[in-house]
């Protein structure tokens, strides 16, 4: 039974890291520049596809597509922030949220004419295949390189936009825009890295989802259902509250799935109406 147990625990760990990856980049975006970004898994295909191309016709090491995946998918944030993101920062919600749906059915559109609507594969390191025995248990080599790369990129961010003169520019921008650029701060370009670095991170988390979940031309709608409560019941803007969020989640998805098989998938809603009601904000959120 504790091995039962352990094994849940480590596999719903794994799985709440995946979630934080492909969702802490909205929960920059959304939560620090108001920004109603329903295409932000988009940017998670495009990490997971330059993944699958990188690797499957050009033979590059799993490893070496990982940088690949974060700078092609923040590389396109990049432009669309610049070309039609910008132009939507003082519209209202449902004006972002038409604009960024359209983009989610374009991209499936345009994935299924270049690569079809099969689950996509990747070849994976040995050193990453198999499992690792720990403790008197056996563990999945890959849900532990999972588990480590969650740590390093929560870890990273909230460095970088708590302790860093970048996350203080980028805060005072969101709060006072005019404010911000009497002093000298370049809003627009805050605006633009802070996009390329949530873009970039969701390219991350698709690439690393591959392995987990699979990838497929629907995957940006299908798992942007996720990404949305986990950012909502991590509460909006705040890194902590994502990747306890995630981690809540993932673990009681998998335990739902393995104790309570006839419930299925819909644990992870009941535990998010339950944590939504208790913390109608989020987990730390603070509006």
């Amino acid at each position: 039974m504790f091995a039962s147990l352990a094994g849940v625990l480590f596999d719903g760990f794994a799985f709440g890291m995946l979630l934080f990856l492909l969702s802490v980049g909205l929960s920059v975006t959304l939560g620090m520049m108001n920004f109603v970004n329903l295409a932000h898994c988009s940017f998670a295909m495009i990490g997971g596809y330059a993944t699958v191309s990188l690797a499957n016709r050009y033979g590059w090491p799993f490893l070496a597509t990982l940088p690949a995946a974060f700078v092609a998918a923040g590389g396109v944030a990049i432009a669309l922030e610049r070309t039609l993101f910008r132009r939507l920062y003082r519209a209202s919600d449902l004006d972002q949220c038409l604009l960024t749906i359209g983009m989610v059915f374009i991209s499936i559109a345009a994935y299924a004419f270049f690569y079809g609507t099969v689950v996509q594969s990747t070849p994976m390191p040995s050193y990453l295949k198999g499992s690792v025995q720990l403790f008197g248990m056996s563990f999945a080599a890959y849900r532990l390189f999972l588990i480590a790369m969650g740590l390093v990129v929560a870890a990273t961010l909230v460095f970088a936009l708590e302790t860093t003169r970048f996350g203080a520019q980028v805060r005072a921008a969101v709060d006072n825009q005019r404010m911000a650029r009497g002093l000298g701060i370049d809003v627009d370009r805050a605006f633009m890295i802070t996009f390329a670095l949530g873009g970039g991170l969701a390219g991350l988390g698709g690439a690393l989802a591959i392995e987990i979940v699979g990838l497929d031309h629907a995957f940006a709608l299908n798992y942007l259902v996720y990404v949305l409560i986990v950012v909502a019941v991590g509460g909006l803007g705040s890194i902590g509250g994502s990747f306890a969020a995630a981690v809540v989640l993932g673990v009681s998805d998998m335990a739902g799935k393995y104790y309570f098989p006839w419930l299925g998938a819909f644990v992870i809603y009941l535990v998010m109406v339950a944590l939504l009601m208790w913390r109608p904000v989020g987990l730390f959120g603070k509006r």
